[in-house]
Order: structure tokens, then sequence, then C-alpha cells
């Protein structure tokens, strides 16, 4: 039997504006297998970027439970819920999302100044290079040649195409070794040269590392690529199709 890397049970999710109520997810059930590749789709309003956030550990449930990676996180303090997710889940945005007057060395390098003392011992060395030793830096460089940016270590987005700098976001993301890889329309900003560049690149991560990886797509070619898809519709499952 898989280990299961995620699994959530009734999740419901209900925002309140003014008086009234807003139920964005209903009682989801989902379950992720280690090593898997999901997408998960939906039209506006259905409730996906809800379920996303709460998968990601961004957001809590108003009921249900929810495991991730053998930890149940349903109930945790804020502070709790920010640690479980900077060990445990790397984050892909389509809008990138880095820091414009740093290198891609330094955005790669972020994570590692809110992650542990493996990273961040106290030192003379980590104290010069802001917070982050040289055992870190050299992960950061290796991210950064694992997506094929080792010529590009010292650029700075401005420098960077597109595709480079969702490349920079992806080598940010896996720098903790999170348990799972959240993409959110990971290709949108792209041509469809560089957005087919980056979907083999995360379908590469899958093969070759065993990434589990959820994508939240609005495209169906993007989809296909992936083991099973998840239709979210008005806060439920409509329909898994593998």
């Amino acid at each position: 039997m898989s280990e299961q890397v995620i699994s959530a049970e009734n999740l419901a999710k209900t925002y309140r504006m003014g008086e009234v109520e807003v139920h964005a997810l209903n009682g989801v059930t989902i379950h992720v297998d280690r090593g898997e590749v999901v997408a998960i789709m939906g039209p506006s309003g259905s409730g996906k970027s809800t379920l996303m956030n709460i998968l990601g550990c961004l957001d809590l449930p108003s009921s249900g439970d929810y495991v991730l990676d053998g930890e149940n996180v349903s109930h945790l303090s804020e502070d709790q819920l920010a640690q479980i997710r900077n060990r445990k889940v790397g984050f892909v945005f389509q809008t990138f999302n880095l820091l414009q007057r740093t290198s891609a060395l330094a955005n790669v390098e972020l994570p590692l100044r809110y992650a542990a003392p493996l990273y961040s011992e106290p030192s003379l060395e980590a104290e010069r290079s802001g917070g982050v030793n040289g055992k870190g830096k050299e992960r950061a460089r290796q991210a950064l040649i694992s997506v094929g940016l080792g010529d590009r270590i010292n650029h700075r987005p401005n420098e960077l195409s597109g595709g480079q700098q969702q490349r920079v976001a992806i080598a940010r993301a896996l720098i903790n070794d999170p348990a799972i890889l959240m993409a959110d329309e990971p290709t949108g900003n792209l041509d469809s040269k560089s957005g087919k560049e980056i979907m083999d690149l995360l379908l590469s991560l899958n093969r070759e590392r065993g990434m589990t990886i959820i994508i939240v797509t609005h495209d169906p070619t993007i989809a296909a690529q992936t083991q099973r898809t998840i239709h979210l519709r008005d806060g439920v499952i409509e329909e898994e199709v593998k």
C-alpha cells in the first residue's frame, strides 16, 4: 500500500463577510500518495485556491482533519503552522515572487533564514552572510544547478527570462527538501516553450526524486500530464479523473 503524504477528511471552510457566510469548501476529502502528481482544476469560485491554501498550511479549515506527512495540522497555532509550512511545503507561484534586488542565489537562500539550526547556526560566517552559513549557501547553489541555472547564480531577476525566474522559484521551493511541492498556475505567465520546459522540469523532479507535486491549473493540457485530476465545483469535488 502506498504511503499517504496528504490525508484530508471532510474539510470545510467558511468565511464571514459582514452578516453573510460564504462556504468555500463543503466537506472535501482528498488523499495524495507520496510521489504522486495531482492537478486541481475548477472554475473561479470553485474553492481550489482555498483548498490549496489549506493543503499548503497557509490557512486552517473551519472543520475537518488534515494530516500532512504524518502530522495533524488541523488545529495548530499560526506560529506552529508557519514552522510546518517551512519544513514540509515548497511553493511555486504564477508570479514567481522573487526579490528583485537580490541575486538568484540570495532568493533561493530565503527559506533557510527561517529554517532551523542546521542552516542558521550562530557563527561569524553566518552573520556576514545574513544568517545563512556556508553549508546552506552551498545547498542553495546546488539547487540552482539542479534546475539548470548553474551559470546564472549571481544574476538578478531582471537579468533572467520568465522561464529562468520560474526555475529560481522552483529551486527556492526545493531548498528545504519539502514533503510536497505546490504549484499555483506555474506556467501561467510563460510563453508556450518556456511553459513546456517548466512542466518538463516539474515532472522530472517527480520521476528522479519521487517528489509529490500538486498543481493548481486552468489548463487542461497541464492537467493531462499529471497522474490524477481533481475537479472542484462549488466547494465540493465534482469528479476525479486518472
